[in-house]
């Protein structure tokens, strides 16, 4: 085997119907041009959300409260960078729906963020936390930049000045961020701290996903990986597919979640193919040594020069033959161009919005089985919620307990998905929608409209 080589405004969009470039939405002109060749992230949601209300017989004042974000918010960032220059950025911070419980959903910072991009995300929250059945509603942040270009000085600054920002719409009760795309630990130690600082005490509970010793959970970080595999046995068992002990599995992203359910994957005897990270990967179809993978890779910062291992790119690593594949880097990797060329047996989405609506049907007609990604990555908002209740009680779990509950309501969400796929003969992921949307649609007809 080769070595491998290689200013602030806020719109209120409820019953404001305005122009827009997506047929039939009540959204304004949207500035952001479309990635070329690739499917808007908010034109996939709405393609599925339509599905599954039209599969539900959804009452129609209840989809037009779905279809749309109760707020949006855009605000400019101003920080001084290390050269002594103020550079502005421009920051979001969707809110989608609060019917269910407190907005949740997480900070992304990247330089091709978009509004769109933020609403699906925001979107998918309420689904995801409705699917396993947590007490929020859905949100997601994002501040358009490039974290690997800034100091921590940088990225601090820019952190708090979000955060103050966006303080008068965020809090325990009313809109709990998490971390995402290139946020960790010290990220939302820094949010909890500049909105505590503003409202005068220790906060705890605005943000989860926190370091330990600052009232984080226990299990948080490996939470959305651990699901990813949860699920995935789950799967394997309904569907009669290869045990974990003799499947294969190709994982595309190594950070919080493709790498760590890499290497939950690998100590359980499933044989992991394939792994990559944002500039490509590494195969190998005899089974990788994950611990020494992730070794290498925390110290040379790449998979390129990987020993024992072919280099493939991110695209190629999604066409290797193997019994599970799991996106877990970006949104809108398989589309309707590569979707015919998938060889797994079972995709299962640690990504949010990895796969793109126009390859739904293609996938499907293959006999693939997809576990979307608001059952499949369910994990971090599972114990981002298990987080905020200890954070509220002051009464902190161990990460056994953190993590057998985390499993018992994985699993169980996974048979509630397959309960609606059996009940309205749909597939799993348009199951998944139509679990989300109605348990949704239920409390939003219960509380009724204000006034």
């Amino acid at each position: 085997m080769a070595t491998a080589k290689k200013p602030a405004t806020v719109k209120s969009t409820k019953g404001h119907a305005t122009s827009s470039s997506h047929a039939g939405d009540a959204f304004g002109n949207h500035s952001e041009a479309p990635n070329v060749g690739k499917e808007n992230p908010f034109d996939s949601m709405l393609a599925r959300f339509d599905l599954a209300a039209q599969k539900l017989q959804l009452n129609p004042d209840i989809y037009q409260v779905l279809r749309v974000p109760d707020r949006e918010l855009t605000v400019s960032v101003p920080v001084r960078m290390d050269t002594g220059r103020i550079q502005v950025f421009t920051g979001y911070r969707v809110q989608h729906n609060i019917a269910r419980g407190p907005y949740k959903g997480g900070i992304r910072y990247a330089p091709d963020v978009t509004l769109d991009e933020v609403r699906a995300l925001a979107a998918w929250m309420t689904w995801k936390c409705a699917v396993v059945n947590v007490p929020f509603g859905g949100a997601k942040g994002g501040v358009i930049c490039d974290p690997s270009t800034m100091s921590m000085g940088e990225l601090e600054a820019l952190t708090r000045r979000y955060v103050w920002a966006i303080a008068d719409i965020i809090g325990p009760d009313r809109d709990v961020p998490a971390p995402d795309m290139n946020t960790n630990e010290q990220t939302m130690a820094w949010v909890m701290d500049t909105y505590s600082m503003q409202k005068g005490h220790i906060v705890m509970g605005v943000v989860t996903g926190k370091p330990v010793g600052l009232g984080g959970s226990e299990g948080r970080r490996t939470a959305t990986g651990f699901g990813v595999e949860f699920v995935t046995r789950a799967a394997l068992n309904k569907w009669k597919l290869p045990a974990p002990t003799k499947a294969t599995v190709a994982v595309q992203g190594s950070g919080n979640v493709g790498g760590v359910a890499a290497e939950r994957f690998h100590n359980l005897g499933y044989k992991v193919v394939a792994l990559s990270d944002i500039h490509g990967g590494i195969y190998n179809k005899k089974g990788l040594d994950i611990p020494k993978v992730m070794s290498f890779l925390r110290e040379h910062r790449t998979l390129e020069g990987y020993p024992q291992a072919e280099y493939v790119s991110n695209s190629q690593l999604l066409e290797l033959p193997c019994d599970v594949l799991v996106p877990a880097a970006k949104e809108d990797q398989i589309t309707s161009a590569n979707a015919d060329r998938i060889q797994a047996k079972l995709i299962v989405e640690g990504a949010n919005g990895p796969t793109a609506s126009n390859a739904d049907a293609i996938l499907e007609k293959k006999g693939i089985i997809v576990i979307p990604d608001i059952l499949a990555n369910a994990g971090g908002v599972t114990v981002s919620y298990f987080e905020w209740v200890q954070d509220r009680e002051g009464y902190f779990w161990d990460e056994d307990r953190v993590n057998r509950t985390l499993e018992r309501m994985m699993v169980s969400a996974f048979g509630d998905v397959v309960n609606y796929q059996e009940k309205y003969d749909v597939s799993t992921r348009i199951a998944a929608y139509m679990l989300g949307v109605d348990r949704t649609a239920k409390f939003v007809q219960l509380r009724g409209i204000y006034p």
